[in-house]
């Protein structure tokens, strides 16, 4: 699909793809998503942290990072563009050396410590390793031992429930995840969005006149 669209664009050809914000595209392409009045591919959604219950008592600090982490799409979609060249580490690390200003919001007042060891749980979505990242970033900056493993959904959500994990900022809600939320919601704690806005939708690039969905023609 990416293929087709760059050959498409390079040659300033009209094109429309299904596609989703964040996603790198939008950092590599001048892109924008068709308006969809009927909800026909649904709806916005958040990305959200959960933390296990009794990780507020046993590392404060890293549990006042985790509540204050929010970031906007383009910023995941900067890391995503930077990993398709690098590793999700590096990209990581130069996204976290280039917003300073961003992550001392995080971080303000926080203590360090020394060697603490925390354990993120993630799914293996570029999305989700580009925040985990990004994350683990942070925390080993702030003196922690960072371990960040990916897993199915499922899994993800029985481990912050269980206790077997620490913190996640990888489910999205409230549709995508809902029924693991749902299910473990008593047995975790929700620190709110880390990020607002996800989109699904009739993606095209910018220099073509349309603007919704409902401005397509059918095919002759």
């Amino acid at each position: 699909m990416l293929g087709v669209l760059d050959a498409a664009i390079k040659n300033e050809e009209p094109i429309i793809i299904t596609g989703w914000t964040p996603h790198w595209m939008f950092s590599a392409y001048d892109l924008k998503i068709l308006e969809d009045p009927k909800g026909t591919l649904g709806g916005s959604e958040n990305i959200n942290t959960l933390a296990r219950k009794g990780l507020e008592e046993d590392m404060p600090n890293a549990f006042k990072i985790l509540d204050r982490f929010h970031w906007e799409p383009e910023d995941m979609e900067a890391v995503m563009y930077d990993a398709q060249e690098v590793s999700f580490e590096e990209a990581a690390l130069k996204w976290v050396e280039d917003n300073p200003e961003k992550v001392a919001e995080w971080v303000d007042g926080v203590e360090k410590v020394d060697g603490e060891q925390i354990e993120l749980i993630s799914t293996p979505w570029d999305t989700e390793r580009a925040s985990s990242n990004v994350m683990k970033v942070v925390l080993e900056k702030q003196g922690f031992k960072v371990t960040v493993t990916p897993v199915d959904p499922a899994i993800m959500f029985e481990a912050i429930a269980s206790g077997e994990g620490d913190a996640t900022v990888a489910p999205w809600l409230p549709t995508t995840h809902n029924a693991f939320f749902e299910k473990h919601a008593k047995d975790i704690v929700d620190l709110g969005e880390n990020l607002t806005g996800t989109q699904n939708g009739f993606v095209v690039p910018v220099y073509m006149d349309i603007d919704s969905i409902e401005d397509l023609e059918p095919k002759e």
